[in-house]
């Protein structure tokens, strides 16, 4: 059985619930360390590709060369017609590799925050499981617009575009289904280690964060798995 590729586009994605959530719906998985410059894999015995969030946005592409890499590799996904899960940066690498515009979003979004799913997501094979009113969890400055030919799977309240898909087996999600509880300590602790207070740059403090935690994440890691869960079905469905 061919594996998942997961990129890795970032040193503090650990992949939360992930690799648990594949292993679990019997699809193995294979890493790619984009950002550790390791050579972009070859697709040709890859089932499905992952890619993941990180704290370079695509306007860095001059600067940091694995986001020109990562953009090969989702062209590369994008032609043979494996599927594709794009993650936050990843959703935004998406749309970026389909020349749709990727922006500095009007308000930045940290925590958990309402997505509203389409009439559209109802019926699809990876988000049909959400609801509107479900919190998800976000971290990002970013959004873009929708590729040519792209249908909304979801809306925010605040940063309306939240997840789309293009034909049958390529989404974006710009929110993070894979995080989990150590995830995400590791990310506040990275961040206010190296940046100061996240209510500072982010209009939040990470105590507020924790909080909400403690209400949504139990919901949002059982949406999550079952995203993977019914990804991997994608895939068995494709080799």
């Amino acid at each position: 059985m061919d594996p998942i590729l997961l990129v890795r586009c970032d040193d503090a994605e650990t992949f939360g619930i992930a690799p648990s959530a594949l292993e679990n719906a019997g699809a193995p998985t294979a890493i790619w360390d984009a950002l550790d410059g390791e050579p972009r894999p070859s697709l040709d015995h890859i089932s499905g590709v992952v890619l993941f969030g990180s704290s370079y946005n695509v306007e860095h592409a001059d600067e940091q060369p694995f986001i020109k890499d990562a953009r090969e590799l989702t062209l590369d996904a994008i032609e043979r017609r494996l599927p594709y899960l794009g993650i936050c940066f990843g959703a935004q690498m998406l749309a970026w590799s389909l020349d749709a515009p990727v922006m500095k979003a009007a308000d930045r979004e940290v925590g958990f925050e309402v997505v509203r799913p389409t009439d559209a997501a109802a019926s699809d094979p990876l988000l049909g499981h959400y609801a509107g009113g479900d919190r998800v969890f976000q971290w990002h400055m970013d959004t873009f617009e929708l590729p040519r030919g792209a249908t909304l799977m979801a809306r925010g309240d605040r940063v309306v575009n939240q997840a789309f898909r293009i034909g049958d087996r390529t989404w974006g999600v710009q929110w993070h289904l894979e995080i989990d509880r150590p995830e995400m300590e590791h990310w506040l602790d990275a961040f206010e280690r190296a940046d100061g207070p996240l209510e500072t740059s982010w209009g939040k403090p990470a105590s507020n964060v924790r909080a909400e935690a403690d209400r949504f994440l139990v919901d949002h890691e059982t949406r999550g798995r079952a995203v993977f869960t019914r990804f991997a079905a994608v895939t068995d469905g494709v080799r």
